[in-house]
């Protein structure tokens, strides 16, 4: 897969950790079967046997319980046994922006945390639009990948959508398959 296909991929993944689905983005996946099924076969159904204010109003809720409500995906809230948001550079993926030359505006989103899933998936479609490999294998080795799996596979478990419980697989299943393709393609002096 080529750098603009992986960011693509990053961004509807940031986009759908982000904030609820709205009827636009609903609609837009409910004209796009292709990616309907690549996400899961049960997505596809649901998305062609629902009306788009049934979706909506479903995702939303589940949205809502999995993300706010139960747990959220912030790393260090994840990671750290303290269960508090850190902040500043004490944030370790903070510091990995800043010390990889990255400088994460938290002013230009909603998101509070800068080790938010979405935050994550956005910094990784960055680095696919400006073709940095190194350090994307790095990021994904040291950060997501030592969360974002078993997080997700424990959010799959409370999903109430057939969206959501596929979109935890998709993730898992990309995430997985992009590592191993950094590793044949970027040498391990990172």
């Amino acid at each position: 897969m080529d750098n603009k296909a992986r960011a693509f991929v990053y961004a509807f993944l940031s986009r759908v950790f982000s904030k609820e689905l709205g009827k636009k983005e609903i609609e837009d996946l409910k004209n796009n079967p292709e990616l309907l099924v690549t996400i899961g076969n049960d997505t596809l159904d649901y998305f062609q046997n629902s009306d788009t204010q049934t979706i909506q109003d479903e995702l939303n809720i589940d949205y809502s319980s999995l993300f706010l409500v139960n747990s959220q995906p912030v790393e260090s809230l994840v990671v750290d046994s303290t269960g508090e948001i850190l902040v500043g550079l004490q944030n370790p993926v903070m510091f990995f922006y800043f010390e990889n030359g990255y400088e994460i505006d938290m002013n230009q989103t909603e998101i509070l945390a800068p080790d938010h899933l979405a935050i994550e998936f956005g910094f990784m479609q960055n680095l696919a639009y400006r073709n940095e490999d190194k350090i994307a294998k790095k990021f994904l080795q040291q950060h997501i990948l030592a969360w974002v799996p078993p997080y997700l596979v424990a959010i799959q478990d409370v999903a109430q959508t057939p969206f959501y419980k596929d979109i935890c697989d998709f993730t898992i299943d990309y995430l997985l398959s992009d590592y191993e393709m950094l590793k044949e393609e970027v040498s391990d002096a990172v």
